[in-house]
């Protein structure tokens, strides 16, 4: 996916560049003396390319090559004239020869020289010589070249060419610059560090990179990707698995039968009975479940969560008390967070805050995730994002889940 993008860009910058040079030839007889039986060729070539007849123009190109004896000057304006002709041909292999050899003349105005040697490096790169496109490229900015274009055509070379510690090295580099800059990093930048990191092997870096794609541009592949790759973190726990079923379903990656009743099973075990009733709705409504052989188990599920709805009304009370008279605030936690999914974010965030002021908590960080969640479904986001960049314990992924979730509530309307 990043190679394509660059490469439409590069083949895109090379006919521009093209275009550019074809203009910019100084008349057969502008400077030096060319004679008539090189000049006359060399003008009918040019007068072809206006007309973008690029195959012509070679063959007149061809004509005046043929000349003996030519001056160095001659023959500059020959080759000159052939890497016009042959770019706009597309015949890449002549146009980087003729290229090369305007370079070599020294005869070319410094403001050509420069366009020339990018031609020329964006030219290796769309023939996949690398190594020859970052020379070029290099030779570029050392002639006094700024365009970012080039930079990134050689950060990519150098992936290319499977270095690609030196490509998520450069390619740090410049998104660093950006964000010092006040500037959003370009797409392309993150998704070639991500690239390089994730052929390094280098877990933390490739989702750290994700994280900074999610926060400039928050697709639903990318969430996909990054969930996954939480639950393969050495030491995520189990008991994350609904928190992550969460932010599934928030981020439109929830769409399997089994993963509808798999976290709706969840919810309803850990006494979350209004959760696990809307994750089966919204799995009836989008097609995931109600059909198919076990139809009649997802309608057995909802049925099941109903009852648990009902069970729950009826000792709401009597479950508050108990939770309030617990020595610890573990209860309080729990009952807060099912208050809060039962759309009572207010009290459930009340109730959530008691249980962490009571201490006693068998996992604090879970009990500030609920608390920052909590928040932010209560309407109060800047407060919640804040409760959840406060987590720092990263024990069994709970500041991940937390870290992610920020993201989420950053990009959320």
């Amino acid at each position: 996916m990043i190679r394509s993008n660059l490469v439409k860009r590069a083949i895109v910058r090379a006919a521009v560049l093209a275009g550019f040079l074809v203009a910019a030839i100084p008349s057969v007889y502008a400077q030096e003396k060319v004679r008539p039986e090189v000049g006359k060729p060399l003008q009918a070539a040019q007068d072809l390319m206006k007309s973008n007849k690029f195959k012509d123009a070679l063959a007149k190109v061809r004509e005046a090559d043929a000349v003996p004896a030519k001056t160095p000057y001659e023959s500059y304006m020959v080759e000159r004239m052939r890497a016009s002709a042959a770019s706009g041909a597309k015949e890449g292999d002549t146009a980087i020869k003729a290229y090369e050899a305007v370079v070599a003349s020294g005869k070319a105005p410094a403001a050509d020289q420069i366009k020339i040697i990018e031609a020329l490096a964006t030219s290796y790169y769309n023939a996949r010589d690398y190594p020859s496109a970052i020379k070029w490229g290099a030779r570029y900015f050392k002639e006094g070249g700024t365009g970012g274009q080039i930079r990134t055509l050689m950060i990519q070379s150098q992936f290319q060419s499977g270095d690609f510690a030196a490509s998520a090295r450069e390619s740090l580099t410049d998104i660093e610059a950006d964000e010092k800059a006040g500037r959003a990093p370009a797409e392309d930048k993150l998704l070639l560090l991500a690239n390089s990191y994730l052929r390094q092997k280098n877990n933390s870096g490739y989702i750290a990179t994700i994280e900074k794609l999610l926060n400039y541009y928050p697709k639903k592949s990318l969430w996909a990707d990054i969930i996954s790759r939480l639950q393969k973190k050495p030491g995520f726990s189990d008991r994350l698995a609904l928190d992550v079923y969460r932010l599934q379903l928030a981020t439109g990656n929830l769409s399997s039968t089994s993963d509808y009743m798999e976290m709706a099973q969840l919810a309803l075990q850990a006494g979350f009975a209004a959760e696990g009733k809307k994750v089966i709705e919204e799995g009836f409504s989008s097609g995931a479940l109600g059909k198919g052989a076990e139809a009649d188990r997802h309608k057995r599920l909802r049925d099941l969560a109903n009852k648990k709805i009902a069970e729950a009304e009826k000792s709401a009370a009597a479950e508050l008390a108990d939770a309030n008279a617990a020595k610890d605030g573990n209860a309080l936690v729990r009952l807060g967070y099912s208050q809060v999914t039962a759309g009572q974010a207010a009290k459930g965030v009340e109730s959530i805050e008691t249980g962490i002021k009571k201490g006693g908590l068998k996992r604090p960080e879970d009990a500030r995730l609920y608390l920052g969640m909590a928040y932010i479904q209560a309407g109060q986001k800047a407060k919640g994002i804040s409760i959840l960049k406060s987590i720092r314990g990263y024990e069994g992924g709970v500041g991940d889940i937390a870290n992610l979730w920020v993201l989420y509530a950053q990009k959320s309307a």
